[in-house]
């Protein structure tokens, strides 16, 4: 931590969101030569990824948040309320918007505007776009320490980052597990896969440097990119873990999952 430390907080953000992309691939590798995993191991791996995210969210982007806003003359409340509305009314228009299918879903399932698109393209595309609020969020939290605000920690930060890295392990799997599905070869697998996670890299960059250049903005950005977060988490990643038969599993695991974050968040 102390050499990353001396990188400026823009690369540092950069470096981190290169980190969660890489998870992504990592995740995929195990479809080289084996089996695919069980719907139950599916459903866990989701539903860890979901308390994850969720405790990403609270400890890293909504409590300094509350924090940065308690400083200024409005209620501390005001800026958080307003920050997430506007990050769950970005993932809904997108989600309204944009053709897309999630996993395992049937084709009459196909959000967005009509399209004559491959299910897997559709698949694909819903994967991407549930990234780039990971990525927007590890930026966000990497750009408040150039803004120089007393209440976003280089550890939290990194923590933030390496809960999203975990919990794009399962989801790289899923994701290559669909692909192959869908007749991918183990090649093409791996590629489109490790693309999904790419926009995290980018969404990383565009969330640092817009706080960096808006630091008064800084409690409504990390507030937006938490209630974007949260839109994913309730309108995907939850009901695809309750998809199987035994839904205790994937719900125990959520709650290990929110219990890692937590310890990584207040352990660093």
């Amino acid at each position: 931590m102390n050499v990353f430390s001396q990188f400026p907080p823009i690369l540092q953000a950069v470096v981190a969101t290169a980190f969660t992309w890489l998870m992504t691939a990592v995740g995929a590798l195990p479809v080289v030569g084996l089996r695919a995993p069980s719907r139950r191991l599916l459903d866990s791996m989701l539903g860890f990824a979901a308390g994850v995210m969720l405790a990403a969210g609270f400890w890293s982007l909504l409590v300094p948040a509350l924090a940065i806003s308690a400083q200024q003359a409005m209620p501390a409340w005001a800026p958080v309320v307003i920050g997430m509305t506007l990050g769950g009314l970005a993932l809904y228009g997108a989600d309204r918007l944009l053709p897309h299918l999630h996993l395992d879903f049937p084709m009459d399932a196909v959000e967005g505007v009509p399209t004559a698109w491959r299910r897997s393209t559709l698949f694909l595309f819903a994967v991407t776009l549930h990234n780039i609020p990971e990525g927007l969020a590890v930026g966000v939290a990497f750009g408040a320490l150039a803004a120089g605000t007393s209440q976003a920690s280089l550890a939290g930060a990194i923590g933030l980052a390496l809960g999203i890295g975990l919990q794009n392990l399962p989801e790289g799997l899923a994701v290559a597990v669909a692909l192959r599905r869908e007749a991918f070869s183990v090649g093409r697998s791996l590629w489109y896969t490790q693309l999904t996670g790419f926009v995290e890299l980018l969404g990383g960059l565009i969330g640092a440097l817009a706080v960096v250049w808006l630091q008064p903005l800084l409690p409504y950005a990390m507030s937006f990119a938490a209630g974007a977060m949260l839109y994913v988490i309730i309108e995907e990643l939850i009901p695809e873990s309750q998809l199987g038969r035994d839904t205790n599993l994937p719900t125990a695991a959520a709650m290990v999952g929110f219990m890692v974050m937590m310890i990584l968040e207040t352990g660093l």
